[in-house]
């Protein structure tokens, strides 16, 4: 039996790399959990050898990248978007339901499944339209040109050891067709990842709104952490 991935707590936060390793994806250099380097490459062939050129719109992102993006939005600089994907006014909002609204859609620093290099976000390159940029919104996998890769990951992940954590609402983090999370390797770090190793991670690299987060940090622990779909 292969050995379940043991996480340091900076591992876990996006505060630390030591886990990961680069890999080439259709010349792209993408940061990779060290365990999940074979599996994804057997993906990426296998979709090739079916007419997809699998690219990673997202892979590994570091607390500080993370930050940078719940900033922006708690701040109003980037857009913030309601459960219909519409534009909030993020400002008008009261302070607990800005980061409801964030959280519908960016994960919290120290919290992205996006800090363990076993999360990716994936497209065809190739059955992107030609002068179009990937909006990552679900329509573009349901019904668009995305659908016929979707199709395949759904018949065909399973097999290779991955799952869509965000394939049903349930009523935290909103669908994602495009993220895929190795099961073994994410399991392993969703179980290890703690309030308590959360609340550290907050406390010494503050974000924008610490203080509420932290004050309700055990509600968006089990509404937008732990709530996620397992096939």
């Amino acid at each position: 039996m292969q050995k379940t991935s043991e996480w340091n707590h900076q591992q876990l936060t996006g505060l630390s790399q030591s886990h990961l390793t680069t890999l080439n994806i259709n010349e792209r250099n993408v940061l990779v959990h060290k365990d999940v380097v074979s599996a994804l490459l057997s993906l990426v062939t296998l979709a090739e050898k079916e007419g997809f050129k699998v690219a990673i719109a997202s892979g590994y992102r570091d607390y500080e990248r993370q930050r940078l993006i719940w900033n922006s939005k708690y701040l109003g600089l980037r857009p913030v978007l309601d459960s219909d994907g519409h534009i909030l006014d993020a400002k008008s909002l009261s302070v607990e339901d800005r980061i409801h609204a964030i959280l519908r859609w960016s994960a919290l620093p120290g919290a992205s499944r996006h800090h363990w290099g076993c999360d990716f976000d994936l497209y065809a390159h190739n059955l992107l339209p030609s002068e179009s940029k990937l909006q990552l919104e679900p329509w573009e996998y349901l019904e668009g040109h995305q659908a016929p890769f979707y199709q395949w990951l759904l018949a065909n992940t399973q097999q290779l050891g991955f799952f869509f954590p965000y394939s049903k609402d349930k009523g935290g983090v909103a669908i994602e067709p495009w993220h895929l999370s190795h099961q073994r390797t994410s399991s392993a770090a969703l179980k290890q990842l703690t309030q308590s190793i959360l609340t550290e991670a907050l406390e010494q690299n503050p974000i924008e709104g610490s203080l509420e987060v932290l004050k309700h940090l055990d509600s968006i622990y089990t509404q937008y952490i732990t709530n996620i779909s397992t096939t």
